[in-house]
């Protein structure tokens, strides 16, 4: 009975230390707080991106309790804008041109709320102005855009288009549009669509150094953020009032290398965009954790834009983290290589509860790191080594001569 005692201790001491080594290889935790039923979100804090891997696959959600270490299965959410665009069809029952341009009518079946219509249009270069109109009836109309702009450049600088009429939600039956052109456009098809937009929701983080330099028809625009973390959108302010429309390359920065010259920055391309008078000047970034950008603008022979401020922002990552026994959990972050978890909340549809509490949190922690043993050299002090050197010498010296004595 004794033996079987000592047997189940010794079990259940092994399982513990295999659960609370199963944490202990991730780097840092923080412990959750205010957790009183089966679901609650957890909305991943800025530090916590400043250690995970770069796919952010190494969150998880460990809960300990006296003899066991649980892990809590989560959805991973990004707060990203969800959209519901829907094509309308329409018919074209009129194509005129008088001195102000030419005029295209389109019909829709039945009154629909559209708030965009794109127009393809083949020609390589133009710079029209754009009159859009909407009717009931076609006996009035009402003006929707007036003096809007379209635009093409291509050339061995830049290739850029910009033929979108993008207005606010209008509903009527007939819209008419002129292009101010004193040629006929090349208009190959037209696009109607109603854009339903779920707007981001966005992070913002503080810019702790913001750089401008300029160098070979370049603009180079070096920024800092206070730390490591996902970046979704960069806002730039352009103070200039002219027309503008300059490629800029948006790179960052992966490693430094210190070499005898210096540190040496290692950039990678993180988008290609078109910075332009006819747009807000604002773009989507592929969803990358990191801490200092470089945007490179081709100025070609114009002069550099004055570039004011720059924003970044990222969206909001949420844990929807389903706990069913009590424990003490917290949030384990930080391991190399590690693979994404495989929960079954994540294959099936789970009805969640309308109200979702958020989770506090507690301050992190870093797990101990094991101490590297070292093993102290044979003889610390080296007088000791030429000591023995000359005892082997001493020997081989006294054997050599006793040989050669025999040998006389």
């Amino acid at each position: 009975m004794r033996l079987n005692n000592s047997f189940l201790t010794i079990l259940a001491f092994l399982t513990i230390s295999v659960c609370f080594g199963q944490m202990d290889s991730y780097s840092k935790k923080i412990a959750l707080k205010g957790i009183d039923s089966q679901w609650h979100t957890i909305e991943v804090p800025n530090n916590v991106f400043e250690d995970v891997n770069t796919n952010m696959s190494d969150i998880r959600v460990y809960g300990v309790t006296a003899t066991d270490t649980i892990e809590a299965p989560y959805l991973h959410k990004v707060s990203k804008a969800e959209n519901s665009n829907s094509e309308i069809s329409f018919n074209l029952i009129n194509s005129v041109n008088n001195s102000k341009g030419y005029f295209y009518t389109y019909e829709l079946p039945q009154k629909e709320t559209i708030n965009e219509i794109l127009l393809n249009i083949e020609d390589p270069n133009f710079n029209w102005e754009i009159t859009l109109e909407g009717s009931q009836h076609q006996k009035q109309w009402f003006t929707i855009l007036e003096d809007y702009r379209i635009l093409s450049i291509n050339n061995d600088q830049t290739n850029y288009s910009f033929t979108t009429l993008k207005f606010p939600d209008a509903s009527f039956r007939y819209y008419r549009v002129l292009i101010k052109s004193k040629e006929k456009p090349n208009l190959t098809s037209v696009h109607i669509t109603k854009k339903a937009k779920k707007a981001a929701t966005y992070r913002n983080y503080e810019v702790s150094d913001f750089q401008i330099s300029k160098e070979d028809k370049k603009t180079i625009i070096d920024i800092d953020l206070k730390n490591r973390v996902p970046l979704n959108l960069l806002e730039f302010t352009v103070d200039d009032k002219i027309d503008y429309y300059r490629s800029i390359s948006i790179q960052y920065l992966v490693d430094s290398v210190k070499t005898e010259k210096g540190y040496y920055h290692n950039y990678r391309p993180l988008a290609t965009k078109t910075l332009s008078s006819m747009e807000d000047n604002s773009f989507q970034l592929p969803g990358t954790l990191a801490q200092k950008l470089r945007v490179i603008i081709l100025n070609n022979d114009n002069q550099p834009l004055k570039i004011s401020a720059v924003n970044l922002k990222g969206y909001v990552h949420t844990l929807t983290t389903r706990f069913t026994e009590p424990a003490t959990y917290f949030l384990v972050y930080g391991k190399p290589n590690d693979n994404f978890p495989n929960y079954d909340i994540s294959k099936t549809t789970i009805s969640l509860p309308e109200n979702i509490t958020k989770l506090d949190f507690g301050s992190v922690v870093e797990f101990p790191k094991p101490e590297i043993e070292t093993t102290n050299p044979l003889f610390e002090n080296k007088w000791w080594l030429w000591v023995i050197i000359g005892v082997v010498i001493a020997l081989l010296g006294y054997f050599t001569i006793g040989m050669m004595k025999k040998e006389l």
